[in-house]
């Protein structure tokens, strides 16, 4: 039986929440819950090499990657070290779901333009504020997310063991 009450939404936001449903962080949303960030997603264009930001910066927001690429750097002394390739249909800058965390790597833009979906971090936490139930959904995710990085970080370690002091990471 069809329910005349249930909201209905646009083909843009169902668009929308297609992408979004393809990023880690949103995946355990449903529409409803999905539809709370719409307004606060702005679309920003970059240019190639041009900087989203730079490692120690406030992490004001949240970045997901709607077409080209991304490059994520840790910078050593005077040069960068490529990490990764972010792109489309992935998410950066999650430490702007924390209450206060700076980046800890630069991240430039590598194609020759990115759009990218910029949801400020105020806008997040006060979503999270009305929404315990979304902000639990995302930090579940965002454990996941964290826990296969230290999955591949043990790993490339055991492949490279003895190139560095892996308990230097656990100490205080």
């Amino acid at each position: 039986m069809i329910n005349p009450f249930k909201k209905s939404y646009t083909s843009k936001e169902l668009n929308t929440f297609r992408f979004l449903s393809r990023i880690k962080l949103f995946e355990r949303l449903n529409y409803k819950e999905m539809s709370h960030f719409l307004p606060y997603f702005y679309l920003r264009e970059y240019k190639m090499n041009e900087v989203v930001f730079f490692r120690n910066d406030p992490g004001n927001a949240l970045y997901l990657v709607k077409s080209g690429k991304v490059s994520i750097n840790i910078d050593i002394e005077d040069e960068f070290e490529m990490l990764n390739i972010i792109k489309s249909g992935s998410a950066f800058g999650e430490s702007a779901l924390l209450t206060e965390s700076n980046r800890i790597y630069t991240s430039i833009i590598y194609s020759e333009r990115a759009e990218l979906y910029v949801l400020p971090k105020v806008n997040m936490h006060e979503i999270f504020l009305g929404h315990p139930v979304i902000k639990t959904k995302m930090l579940e995710s965002l454990t996941e997310l964290f826990n296969d990085f230290m999955i591949k970080l043990f790993k490339g370690y055991k492949s490279s063991f003895g190139l560095f002091n892996l308990s230097q990471v656990y100490k205080n």
